[in-house]
């Protein structure tokens, strides 16, 4: 286990490395700046910035002090800045060769001025739409939905990922904007914590004041499950929000299941899961799984309706694209799969860098009609 991280790292450092030299490289060819014999001050920048995101995450699921925490900060945002800096690089070379097969004549060093320019527009408003939490809604109608729940709102709150930069803060927003809303019944489908090292009592404090008549419900997400998840279950349990650990419970006539992560990776598992929760297929049911993956076994078990989160939407160009081609069109949105419908939301908060462009942080809330 040890040698294969050690093998993850040095293929992610590998790569963010060769990115960076890229993008200096084509800074320095376009711009026509002189490139002197030795290691200049902006190859050293480069450099290190190519191993602060690393480095930040290695310190910051070891310690929780305020120098680890500004240094991971600091490091998620360069990580999205860099990302938008590589496609200015490509974007150079792409309109460079174009302009010149066509025969335009195309200043270089304005081009690469206005290329790492917007670059640096999309990551500030990356930064800004990140935190501009929007509140989607949407109505279902569930075979079979005892009559009680006609009208009744659920509120779908995933990926919060709270840690060394969504702190409690960002948890205390989260359920006063819930709060007003007043939904009837809250779901969280994972990746509450974002697994660094944190207080997750602490942490999970503000969730205390989640005033649901039917209660709050959650499931682990894979980043629970990055290290031990019983103190972040005994955390959030503790705060008032049933923890559902393949189980299924019955509200007001309704089913909600609720399985974590790692039981939802393996597809004889999820079966086997699915099946000892024994669930009704005669009945309205809904299902909280952190992945929109495994959904023939879920549609099979007889569930009415799926809630997921985990893909963010892809959270910034281009994975947005990548996003998209592996999990196709439960990527975002309500779907359907045969009998069973799907909700996967782009969640609330991110992972990596603190940054949404092409997609929008949410809360969901489900009107049963």
């Amino acid at each position: 286990m040890k040698a294969r991280f050690a093998v993850f790292i040095v293929l992610v450092q590998s790569i963010l490395l060769g990115a960076h030299w890229f993008i200096y490289k084509t800074w320095i060819d376009f711009r026509q700046v002189p490139d002197p014999p030795g290691i200049t001050p902006l190859q050293i920048l480069a450099g290190i910035l190519s191993f602060s995101f690393v480095a930040a995450s290695l310190l910051a699921f070891r310690f929780r002090n305020q120098p680890v925490k500004l240094f991971y900060r600091l490091a998620a945002v360069w990580l999205g800045a860099a990302n938008f800096f590589f496609l200015a690089a490509c974007a150079c070379w792409a309109l460079g060769t174009f302009a010149h097969v066509a025969g335009l004549r195309v200043a270089s060093d304005r081009l690469a001025t206005v290329c790492y320019g917007t670059a640096i527009v999309a990551s500030l408003y990356g930064l800004v739409n990140a935190r501009w939490l929007r509140v989607r809604r949407i109505q279902v109608k569930l075979p079979n939905l005892p009559e009680s729940w006609s009208g009744r709102v659920a509120a779908l709150a995933s990926d919060l990922h709270l840690g060394h930069i969504n702190g409690i803060r960002f948890l205390q927003h989260i359920v006063a904007r819930l709060a007003r809303i007043a939904p009837d019944i809250v779901f969280l489908t994972g990746d509450l914590y974002d697994g660094t090292l944190v207080d997750p009592a602490e942490m999970a404090a503000p969730l205390r004041n989640l005033a649901a008549p039917l209660g709050a419900f959650f499931v682990t997400g894979n980043h629970e499950e990055f290290r031990d998840p019983s103190a972040y279950l005994q955390a959030v349990g503790g705060s008032g929000v049933r923890v559902l650990n393949g189980e299924k419970v019955t509200v007001d006539g309704l089913q909600i299941v609720g399985v974590p992560y790692h039981e939802t990776v393996n597809v004889q598992r999820f079966q086997a899961v699915l099946e000892r929760a024994e669930i009704d297929p005669e009945r309205a049911s809904i299902l909280l799984s952190h992945s929109p993956h495994a959904l023939p076994a879920a549609e099979q078990a007889g569930i009415s309706m799926q809630l997921s989160g985990h893909t963010h939407g892809g959270q910034i160009f281009p994975f947005t694209w990548l996003t998209h081609r592996i999990f196709r069109a439960y990527t975002y949105g309500l779907q359907r799969f045969r009998e069973m419908l799907v909700y996967t939301t782009t969640g609330a908060g991110t992972w990596g860098p603190p940054m949404r462009v092409g997609t929008s942080p949410e809360i969901v809330l489900i009107e049963f009609v």
